[in-house]
């Protein structure tokens, strides 16, 4: 028999009581060990927010996740940096942008409003707005907040705020990853694109002379050229990302498709690119978009100018359905006259006829199949202020008549003329198929 006495009673309730302690602790370390986790996972979510960029205080340098920043000959070079807490949490700018809150910018647009809406793309619409200080602007609005549309919003806000030129659409600012949206505020330009006035898209459009569109193509190749020196391939050119302002001055718009592209690396990416018409067709052989890739969609671009018709149109022939399959066929037969714009004065205007020709020869080597046999954007452009400096008379360079019979050969501005025999044409022959279609 067991008889509890006092000190059996003591030794007793001492147990409980450690007990009891014991499992308070252990109830307390998981409980602490719940929230230590659940403040690890937001720190881990938090740290693939928007990249931030060295502090200047510190002077600290940031490594890249891929590669390393590239220099190029041109001098600019735009560093990439890793994921991390940003600035955009802790201040009010980001790479120099000014950091907007969504309630800011629903404010300016009467909240997305459908009536404010300029345009809708494969990344996201843009809406007219009025900012606070009376800006007006223009408001991307992404579409979806995944981990692609993230990276197209940091792409872009990166690389626009440290590129500037005259000819390049200005980012104004954006908002925080935070954000329930993610948004992008730029400069508004007033008058349309070039493919609102070439296909009589908008109430306000008006037909572009000759001198006009000569020097859309200038602006344009200038702009290009100047991200090419940048190490920045733009990968969507087309007539309707060149946006026109109320004196008919070229800015160049969307880099949601931009990439930064080292020198020393070979990206291959099995994602489709661009768009229909515009696309490089040497894309779908080795899946690689190069700054020559740009040089043809840009050739596209000067077709569009000459013959104001648009890049894909299901009405025409099906072997006329892309515009450069058309042009090549009108060029190679000598049927040039065929695809000019009539608006134009091609037949009249000799200096027109001219500079049209000039233009459609440098389109023609943009858009070959074999990149190698494109020119840069750098000899683009010399080529084209070249044409417009041979008409003002400014120019050393000799510009041969175009004859417009039965051969229309179309030669090149150093070449001896061609005897009546001769059909001129060898130097049109592509290496492309002329009814291929991409």
């Amino acid at each position: 028999m067991i008889i509890a006495g006092k000190n059996g009673f003591s030794t007793g309730a001492g147990i409980g009581i450690a007990l009891g302690s014991a499992a308070a602790v252990i109830l307390g370390l998981i409980f602490f060990c719940i929230i230590r986790r659940r403040r690890k996972t937001a720190a881990y979510a938090k740290s693939r927010d928007l990249k931030t960029p060295p502090s200047s205080a510190s002077g600290a340098t940031a490594t890249t996740s891929a590669a390393t920043t590239t220099t190029t000959n041109s001098s600019q070079s735009i560093p990439s940096y890793p994921y991390s807490i940003t600035d955009l949490e802790r201040g009010s700018s980001y790479f120099g942008a000014k950091v907007f809150s969504c309630s800011e910018l629903e404010e300016a647009t009467d909240n997305f409003n459908s009536s404010k809406q300029l345009g809708d793309g494969g990344f996201g619409a843009v809406y007219l707005g009025i900012l606070r200080d009376g800006r007006i602007v223009a408001v991307k609005r992404l579409y979806e907040n995944n981990f692609k549309r993230i990276e197209q919003f940091m792409n872009e806000v990166e690389i626009l705020t440290k590129l500037q030129h005259p000819n390049l659409v200005k980012l104004y600012g954006c908002t925080s990853r935070q954000s329930r949206e993610l948004l992008l505020v730029y400069e508004y330009i007033p008058n349309g694109t070039v493919a609102d006035h070439l296909h009589n898209r908008q109430p306000n459009s008006c037909l572009l002379p000759w001198p006009v569109r000569l020097s859309i193509a200038i602006e344009t190749a200038g702009a290009l050229a100047y991200l090419h020196a940048s190490d920045v391939i733009h990968r969507d050119v087309k007539s309707n990302n060149i946006l026109l302002d109320n004196n008919f001055r070229v800015k160049v718009a969307d880099f949601g498709l931009s990439r930064l592209f080292p020198t020393d690396v070979t990206h291959v990416s099995t994602a489709p690119q661009g768009t229909p018409g515009y696309v490089d067709p040497d894309y779908f052989q080795c899946y690689k978009l190069t700054d020559k890739s740009d040089v043809y969609s840009f050739g596209v671009v000067l077709i569009e100018l000459i013959s104001g018709l648009e890049a894909v149109d299901t009405s025409r022939h099906r072997h006329d359905i892309n515009l450069s399959n058309m042009a090549t066929n009108k060029i190679q037969n000598g049927a040039l006259n065929e695809l000019v714009d009539p608006s134009l004065g091609f037949e009249k205007d000799y200096a027109v006829r001219n500079m049209v020709t000039s233009v459609a020869e440098l389109a023609f080597r943009c858009v070959q199949q074999d990149r190698d046999m494109r020119p840069t954007m750098k000899e683009v452009l010399e080529i084209l202020r070249e044409t417009k400096d041979s008409n003002l008379g400014t120019s050393k360079a000799k510009v041969v008549d175009i004859r417009i019979a039965d051969d229309a050969a179309l030669l090149k501005k150093d070449s001896p003329s061609l005897s009546p025999d001769d059909s001129g044409t060898d130097k049109w022959v592509s290496s492309s198929n002329p009814s291929s279609s991409f």
